[in-house]
């Protein structure tokens, strides 16, 4: 789950941290960029892991971060909870799934695992994002996917970023159905969530088009494609406006090292009919745990739940 060459020189000098036991650092300097450089901000040399990114990203454990959920849907906001898992993997960059073994030729990523889970009424909705961005941080993420189930069904999209963005992207709804198209390479709001992460300072700001994420698209039906966005940045915060959509979602976060997000705030008109007004979706961290979570699947391992407060 981890790119092997980094963790053996983190290794090496013995140095495997955990967010709890670092050192305080240095706020970010955060300087916004013109808008031509925000259209180009990934066309620029290779971003180069210092010391600390590798002793945390490449400890062979999974940053795991809870979320109290509000989200709108139907006209009304619903509790639930979210979960934010980045980890670091290493990526077939053609065949574009995670690689079983290493090898000089993968990508390395950082993998944004995102879920949310809440009730609209009788029956419960789950909603599952995963973003694959290359550490290099100067293309776009290599592959997105999303999937919605709740009981009336459930819908598919998956981006596969080629010479151009290949989508496919399948649906029970009869406006809907299955598509199969290609877009322009440009910014994703998927892929900012781990381009923060990575390095907040190259977030693109200005006016600028960004393909909205995968999961609002899905759950208001609009078309999957570019709309225009007003993104601003500072210290401690990231906001995207898109006057089209009358949508504005701002992510909060820690300006120091590893940039781990502390809430999100997502407002935009929701319901059907008499029910339409303007609500805002909030999550708000709960805790965060460090884990290799893919071997903690016994059935004593479920008490890591209740440190995530997810019981």
């Amino acid at each position: 789950m981890y790119h092997l060459k980094y963790f053996v020189f983190a290794l090496s000098f013995g140095i495997i941290v955990s967010c709890k036991n670092q050192e305080p650092h240095q706020a970010m300097h955060v300087e916004t960029v013109s808008e031509t450089e925000a259209l180009t901000t990934l066309k620029k040399d290779a971003f180069v892991p210092s010391f600390e990114f590798k002793s945390y990203w490449y400890a062979g454990k999974a940053e795991i971060t809870s979320y109290k959920l509000e989200q709108a849907r139907y006209g009304e906001l619903r509790d639930g909870n979210a979960v934010l898992v980045f980890v670091t993997e290493d990526f077939l960059p053609e065949e574009q799934v995670k690689a079983d073994r290493s090898n000089k030729t993968n990508t390395p990523v950082l993998k944004l695992n995102a879920t949310k889970n809440f009730n609209t009424g009788i029956y419960p909705y789950s909603i599952m994002q995963s973003t694959f961005f290359p550490i290099d941080n100067n293309e776009h993420a290599i592959k997105i996917t999303c999937s919605v189930q709740e009981w009336c069904g459930h819908v598919f999209t998956q981006l596969n970023n080629k010479k151009q963005f290949e989508i496919k992207s399948y649906s029970y709804f009869e406006s809907e159905g299955d598509q199969d198209f290609k877009l322009d390479q440009t910014i994703l709001e998927n892929e900012l969530w781990t381009q923060l992460r990575i390095d907040p300072k190259s977030l693109p700001t200005g006016e600028i088009e960004i393909i909205p994420s995968f999961e609002f698209i899905r759950l208001k039906h609009i078309e999957l494609k570019p709309y225009k966005a007003i993104v601003e940045i500072t210290k401690n915060s990231y906001k995207i406006t898109y006057p089209e959509l009358e949508r504005t979602l701002e992510i909060n976060f820690n300006s120091n090292f590893p940039y781990d997000i502390s809430s999100w705030k997502d407002t935009f008109k929701d319901g059907h009919g008499s029910k339409v007004k303007v609500l805002t979706t909030k999550a708000t961290r709960l805790k965060t745990i460090n884990s290799a979570y893919w071997s903690k699947n016994n059935n004593a391992d479920e008490v890591l739940r209740d440190s995530l407060q997810l019981n």
